[in-house]
C-alpha cells in the first residue's frame, strides 16, 4: 500500500512563524516525482518562501497545467486553494480567479512543454495583460511526463538519452517575457536555493505578473545506447508479462557561487550547464540592456540567473480595466444589476 499523505502531528517545539504556522504547516503530500528531481527542490523553496513571509495558506491559490511540473502544487501549500488545469490553460483559468477575487496570492506552475509549446499562447497574454501573479516554470529542456522527448527550450545541439541531436533553435523564456512585456523577470537553478528563495519572496511581492524560470534537471532519462542495464536494453531482451519501471534514485544537484562569477555544473546525464550569477552593479530595469546582456551571455554559452528585470512602477490587470477595490465575488446583485437608467447611461456613451 501506498502512503501519500503526511502525518499530521508536529513537534510541538517546532519554530512558527508571526501568523503562527510552523514550516511543516506549508508542506503538502508526499512527492511521487523521481528522487532527485529538481522540481522537488523548487517545491521546497516556495515552502520556505511563504513561511519566511507569513503568508497565510488558506489565502494562496495555486493553479498549474499538465506534466511533471504541474504535478507540484500536491507537494506544497496543502492548506491552500488549488486547480490543475488542462494542458497549456493554467494562464486563462487564473486569470479568470484572479478578476474574481483579487485578493489572493496566485502562484502559477508549468513547465517547458506547458509554457513553451501547447500553452506559448497562454503564457504570452499573460505576461502582457500584467496578471498579478507569480508564474514559475519549471525547466528541463524535456518531456518528462512523455518519456523524455525535447521540449522546446531544449539548447540546439543537446542530444538525448537515445543520442539524437535536437536541430531546433530554443525558446528562451525568459528573453520572450521580457519581450512581451513583464515587469518583473528572472531566472534561477533548483540546486541553488539560497538565491531561488529571495527571487520566489521578491515575486510574491511584485505587483503584476512575475516571472521566474527555474533550471530544473531531468534525471530519469540519462540512459545512454549501449548500456545492459538501460530501459531500452531490458525491453528489448526481456518477454514481460507487463511493463513495469524502476528508476534509481540520483543525489540532487546543488550549486554555491558567488555573484557576479561563473560556475559549471554537471547534470546527471554528463551534460554541462554554465550558470552566471548577476554582479552586484548589475541594473536590472533597464529593459533593453538587459535583452542585450541575455543575448550577448547566451552567445557565450552562458546561463544568467538572478533577478533580470522589474520594473518598479508596475500596474497589474486590475489596474489596466479600473476594476473596482472589492473582489468581484463578493459583489452583490445592487452593484451588479443597476437598474435601467445606469444601463441606459453606458449605452448612450456607446452611440
Amino acid at each position: 500500500m501506498t502512503y501519500l499523505a503526511k502525518p499530521r502531528l508536529h513537534h510541538p517545539d517546532l519554530p512558527k512563524n508571526r501568523v503562527g504556522y510552523t514550516r511543516r504547516d506549508y508542506e503538502g503530500n508526499i512527492s511521487t516525482l523521481c528522487a532527485g528531481c529538481g522540481h522537488d527542490s523548487i517545491s521546497a523553496a516556495i515552502i520556505q518562501a511563504c513561511w519566511e513571509m507569513d503568508v497565510e495558506p488558506h489565502k494562496v491559490a495555486k493553479l498549474s497545467g499538465i506534466g511533471c511540473s504541474s504535478k507540484t502544487p500536491d507537494y506544497f501549500l496543502g492548506n491552500s486553494h488549488g486547480f490543475n488545469s488542462v494542458h497549456g490553460r493554467m494562464p486563462s483559468v487564473l486569470t479568470g480567479a484572479n478578476l474574481a477575487n483579487r485578493d489572493l496570492l496566485y502562484l502559477g506552475v508549468s513547465g517547458d512543454g506547458d509554457s513553451a509549446s501547447i500553452g506559448i499562447g497562454q503564457f504570452a497574454h499573460c505576461m502582457r495583460r500584467g496578471v498579478n501573479m507569480v508564474y514559475i516554470v519549471e525547466n528541463n529542456g524535456v518531456y518528462g511526463l512523455t518519456k523524455g522527448q525535447f521540449s522546446a527550450t531544449a539548447d540546439k545541439g543537446s542530444k538525448s538519452k537515445r543520442g539524437v541531436v535536437n536541430r531546433d533553435e530554443p525558446i528562451d523564456m525568459a528573453g520572450l517575457a521580457l519581450q512581451l512585456g513583464a515587469t518583473f523577470v528572472a531566472r534561477s537553478f533548483s540546486g541553488d536555493k539560497q538565491q531561488l528563495v529571495p527571487l520566489i519572496k521578491a515575486a510574491i511581492e511584485h505587483q503584476a505578473a512575475a516571472f521566474i524560470d527555474v533550471i530544473s534537471p531531468c534525471i530519469a532519462f540519462n540512459n545512454h545506447p549501449g548500456s545492459t542495464k538501460s530501459y531500452d536494453y531490458l525491453r528489448e531482451h526481456n518477454e514481460a508479462v507487463n511493463r513495469l519501471d524502476f528508476i534509481s534514485g540520483r543525489d540532487e544537484i546543488t550549486a554555491e557561487y558567488e555573484p557576479g562569477t561563473l560556475t559549471t555544473v554537471t547534470q546527471h546525464d554528463g551534460s554541462i550547464l554554465r550558470l552566471r550569477k548577476l554582479a552586484p552593479d548589475y541594473d536590472p530595469t533597464d529593459r533593453i540592456k538587459v535583452m542585450h546582456y541575455l543575448q550577448e551571455r547566451a552567445a557565450a554559452g552562458e546561463v544568467v540567473t538572478g533577478l533580470l528585470y522589474v520594473n518598479p512602477d508596475s500596474s497589474d490587470l486590475h489596474a489596466h480595466l479600473n476594476t473596482l477595490e472589492t473582489p468581484l465575488n463578493q459583489l452583490t446583485e445592487r452593484e451588479l444589476c443597476p437598474g435601467a437608467v445606469a444601463l441606459e447611461k453606458l449605452n448612450a456613451s456607446l452611440r
